[in-house]
């Protein structure tokens, strides 16, 4: 994976919010220096509970939000700083969102086709109507939806059907990263599989490279070919799908995978929850950082937590 050029570099991001004035005023680290690349053709989990700052991190790489500190890279090129017009529209064509409320998250003026075809008049991506209704009409039927849709409006969808609207929009433009955020959270647990689905044939007949934003473990799995665990702002373990749910290292990621349920009611009956606790940390004397504990599976943690983790592992 290291030979490979990555899409998305994150180096050091910060995204810190200011609420209150004066004596009261309360800085919030939302996103507290965190770093990570994701390859072409790659799906890079993001998971944590909700509130740690998964979904402020991908709207800051998208840049509606300018980040605190830290820096994006998006193909080699910095994005996180002032850009021209130009580069603007590089990045709004590249980088795509999939909202996690797909009825919020679509204009209810606008029609199917409307909402589809606007980033490609935004981007300039078709010469005239009839070529870019044909792109519209063939988006929606990758994305399980008919050209007989095109002239509705949002209102006449379900959710399942509006959060495919959602994923049409972000591909219609071919980008390079698409940022999936929580997108079947909002849905009815029935249409869940069917999303999820729908996006894992997407990815692998399109080649899409993926950040995946979720809070649940058992479905970045299925989906994601490496997983990044986000405690208050940080992430706190980074590894390969497989190894992160074989050898999960920091207590976080066990409390984390003890919460998963099964559909055995045996199972369930007897099944230990690991409750984490961030006052077992003592960071005052030792500063933490991420560290490589095994090929390339790596923890947040001091220098002494890292000798404890890895006699736990021999």
């Amino acid at each position: 994976m290291s030979n490979r050029i990555p899409v998305l570099e994150v180096k050091n991001l910060q995204q810190h919010f200011v609420s209150g004035r004066g004596k009261n005023r309360v800085v919030v680290k939302a996103v507290d220096d965190i770093s990570f690349s994701i390859y072409k053709g790659e799906t890079f989990g993001l998971v944590g509970e909700s509130g740690c700052g998964k979904t402020t991190t991908g709207r800051t790489i998208i840049r509606l939000y300018e980040p605190t500190g830290g820096e994006v890279y998006f193909n080699g090129k910095l994005i996180s700083g002032k850009l021209t017009k130009e580069e603007k529209r590089e990045v709004t064509r590249g980088i795509q969102m999939i909202f996690q409320d797909p009825i919020a998250s679509l204009n209810p003026r606008m029609t199917v086709k409307e909402i589809i075809g606007e980033g490609l008049k935004i981007n300039k991506l078709c010469d005239n109507e009839e070529q870019m209704m044909k792109m519209i009409y063939n988006i929606l039927e990758t994305v399980g939806l008919t050209s007989e849709h095109a002239n509705r409006y949002p209102h006449e969808f379900s959710g399942g059907q509006r959060q495919r609207i959602g994923i049409a929009r972000a591909l219609i433009t071919n980008p390079d990263l698409v940022i999936a955020d929580e997108p079947i959270s909002a849905l009815d647990v029935s249409i869940q599989a069917q999303v999820l689905n729908l996006l894992n044939k997407l990815k692998e007949q399109l080649g899409l490279t993926v950040l995946f934003i979720a809070h649940d473990l058992s479905v970045v799995k299925y989906f994601s070919n490496r997983i990044g665990v986000m405690y208050n702002g940080r992430i706190v373990e980074l590894a390969e799908s497989d190894e992160l749910y074989k050898y999960p290292i920091h207590p976080y990621t066990k409390s984390l995978l003890s919460a998963i349920p099964l559909p055995d009611p045996n199972y369930e009956r007897h099944r230990k929850r690991i409750y984490y606790d961030p006052g077992i940390h003592n960071y005052d004397e030792e500063k933490p950082e991420l560290v490589e504990i095994r090929p390339k599976h790596f923890i947040y943690a001091s220098k002494s937590e890292v000798e404890k983790y890895k006699k736990e592992i021999d």
